[in-house]
């Protein structure tokens, strides 16, 4: 039988602290690979070439990955405060190695719980993106507007209800989990979310 505090906990809270989990514990085995790594290039006779840097390339986004899904999918925190520049790098090492480019234009101290907001915001414009693009996140009268660009524009349907906080997330696949989480997180911020696809449908706006 669970514990009362555990089986009384939320179950977003619950998947949260998985999160956490996960890329806590994956953090300090990448960092040392990548540590290692950079010993073993200062060692005479070390082996180079391409199979090297893509070793080096892929421990560098791996650490850049689960910096980004730590507050992505982490705990939420009301107290503590990330920088707009902590948050840009985040953003910017994430989005490194795909074929979107991201533009984050938020400045000053933010509270975490409301970066949390955002970057699941582009995770859900990433989805949207299929073909690659841009993404552009700004702040306003405390909310956070992100837009999204580039060759097609995949607007789910179902997906964008669920943001909204309309559908169900029965169907959900692992790499649309954010849709749901942000919809979630932001009702307990007080406010929605709002999606909308132009009709030229090369672009995407997010409202949070």
């Amino acid at each position: 039988m669970l514990p009362a505090e555990v089986s009384q906990q939320p179950s977003a809270d619950l998947a949260a602290l998985i999160g956490a989990r996960i890329c806590h514990d994956l953090v300090s085995p990448v960092g040392a690979i990548s540590n290692g790594l950079e010993l073993l290039s200062l060692s005479p006779g070390a082996p180079v070439g391409p199979e090297m840097d893509l070793i080096a390339e892929s421990c560098a986004s791996a650490q850049a990955r689960l910096g980004f899904y730590r507050v992505a999918f982490g705990k939420r925190s009301v107290s503590e405060v990330m920088s707009s520049r902590d948050a840009a790098a985040l953003v910017q090492g994430h989005f490194a190695d795909t074929r979107l480019e991201a533009a984050w234009a938020a400045e000053g101290p933010l509270p975490r719980a409301e970066v949390q907001l955002a970057f699941l915001g582009l995770l859900c414009l990433e989805t949207a993106l299929p073909r690659g693009g841009i993404v552009r996140v700004a702040r306003q009268g405390g909310r956070w507007e992100l837009t999204g660009e580039g060759p097609r524009v995949a607007a789910d349907p179902a997906l964008m209800a669920i943001l909204q906080g309309a559908g169900g997330t029965q169907t959900l696949t692992p790499a649309q989990v954010q849709f749901a989480l942000l919809a979630l997180h932001a009702a307990q911020a007080g406010r929605g979310a709002l999606a909308e696809a132009e009709a030229d449908a090369r672009r995407i706006a997010l409202c949070v």
